[in-house]
């Protein structure tokens, strides 16, 4: 494997380009109208425009991807998170072409992307499941049947979903067919498939997710878990590893699981198994993310291990090098999404330009960047700019650690999460570990940060006002010639 063209932009862009780079593998970035400048188009070694600014002109164009890519005589093709990662027809096309897809096979990506398929799938290993139907479900009167039998509240799901889309939080009978039509509705429009399924609702969960790693040799392993209950409109914010409620014993259970549902799909390369986890720590299987997620760099920095390394290693062919005796835990590892959203405004997207741009740096502090100073941020694109990560020795000392490179992450010109990200960190129920999915419900308010906000504006004034008078004192003598 001589060349990789990585299908996608930005920060996940340049990660996996740091990565082949350290292997010695050269790279091909694509680009599109909006991202002509972008930093991850400067640090391939080659680059290739590939359509107009909307994704779907671009970053989505699978056919486009595979015939540039011929063109410049690449070996695989390594796509990220979202565009096409988890698109089992693009997997499909790379292995027609003789074009190493760096993930999953074709068949994989399919059958865990139907949540159905997937229940299906798994069901076979005694993996426990949240309470409710494994098969589609349309009519109104049929999904009450059935919520009377698992109890409210129940969750509407859609099949062929994620992000929170298509999903809908029913309490009561009399809502049933109303959030039905909308979760159907709305998945029709998202996914092109309206198809929904009914879960019993667990109501105080906790998401973990198991990081597994899987090759054409048979072997399969996990590398732990991954804590991603802080979340905004179902979609993660703030993630850590390893979690604060998983012993031992309960950690092995669950990484036996994803094992299995790994072996359920005759997964290959990197993936993510995601579990609910309730009050009286039962899991239940969520879904199975066929890619590299988001929040690797946590699981990276507690195992030592390089996943997007393994995921080329195991494209090629290789055997995975490690054994799962040979994994532990070490320290403790947090991660901020920085996106140019406002927290004080439901989490709507900022636009406009970074005037200043400045990423704070030093040891047990990783960012996974994508943007610069002066740059735009593009409307077209998911608003993520960064992930800010810190590593320490203990979970008190990878938090603290966010405070301050919170403090010293600046950005003007956008509003950001940033903020956010302070406010969790320093809420005594996520330092405790005593919090769950519905920690922004319970606890956040954009009032309540906003007033954090002005606090410390109004020190930062007392503080420099302090710093002038104290100037005042100083004794100036004239220079004399």
């Amino acid at each position: 494997m001589k060349k990789i063209l990585i299908a996608n932009r930005g920060e996940i862009a340049i990660r996996v380009m740091k990565t082949a780079r350290k292997m010695g593998v050269k790279t091909v970035a694509i680009y599109s109208e909006a991202d002509r400048n972008a930093p991850h188009v400067r640090f391939a070694d080659e680059a290739v425009y590939i359509g107009e600014a909307p994704s779907n002109k671009s970053y989505l164009l699978g056919d486009k991807i595979i015939k540039e890519a011929k063109k410049l005589y690449v070996d695989a093709i390594h796509p990220g998170y979202g565009f096409l990662s988890e698109n089992a027809n693009f997997a499909e096309l790379c292995e027609k072409n003789d074009i190493l897809f760096i993930g999953p096979k074709s068949k994989s990506i399919r059958m865990m992307g139907d949540k159905l398929a997937a229940k299906d799938a798994v069901k076979h290993y005694n993996i426990p499941m949240v309470p409710g139907v494994d098969r589609a479900v349309n009519n109104p009167k049929e999904a009450t049947v059935i919520a009377r039998e698992i109890g409210f509240p129940i969750l509407i799901k859609a099949a062929a979903g994620g992000g929170g889309k298509g999903m809908r939080i029913v309490e009561n009978e009399n809502d049933v067919e109303e959030q039905m039509n909308r979760a159907i509705s709305e998945a029709t429009s998202a996914f092109g498939d309206g198809s929904v399924f009914i879960e019993k609702y667990i109501t105080s969960p906790r998401h973990i997710e198991i990081q597994v790693l899987a090759d054409s040799h048979g072997n399969i392993l996990h590398l732990f878990e991954r804590e991603c209950s802080i979340q905004r409109r179902h979609q993660k914010v703030v993630e850590e590893a390893p979690s604060s409620v998983l012993d031992s014993e309960l950690r092995k259970k669950m990484g036996d699981a994803a094992i299995k549902v790994a072996k359920s799909c005759d997964y290959l390369g990197a993936g993510t198994v995601e579990f609910l986890v309730d009050k009286n720590l039962d899991f239940y299987f969520l879904e199975m993310n066929t890619r590299l997620q988001v929040e690797h760099p946590v699981s990276e920095l507690i195992s030592g291990i390089d996943l997007v390394e393994q995921q080329i290693k195991i494209a090629r062919g290789e055997a995975i090098s490690f054994k799962q005796k040979d994994l532990k835990i070490k320290g403790h590892a947090l991660e901020l999404r920085v996106y140019a959203e406002d927290p004080t405004n439901n989490f709507l997207p900022s636009v406009g330009n970074l005037n200043i741009y400045k990423i704070p740096k030093g040891e047990g502090i990783r960012v996974d960047n994508g943007f610069e100073e002066g740059m735009d941020i593009p409307i077209y694109y998911d608003p993520m700019l960064s992930k800010l990560i810190t590593y320490g020795k203990t979970r008190e000392e990878a938090i603290q650690l966010m405070i301050e490179a919170i403090d010293n992450y600046k950005i003007e010109g956008v509003k950001t999460t940033l903020p956010f990200g302070k406010f969790v960190c320093e809420h005594e129920a996520f330092r405790s570990g005593n919090f769950d999915t519905h920690f922004v419900k319970n606890y956040y308010t954009p009032e309540k940060l906003q007033a954090g906000l002005d606090e410390e504006a109004k020190i930062a004034a007392l503080v420099a006002l302090k710093i002038y008078f104290e100037d005042q004192k100083i004794v100036r003598v004239p220079l004399i010639n």
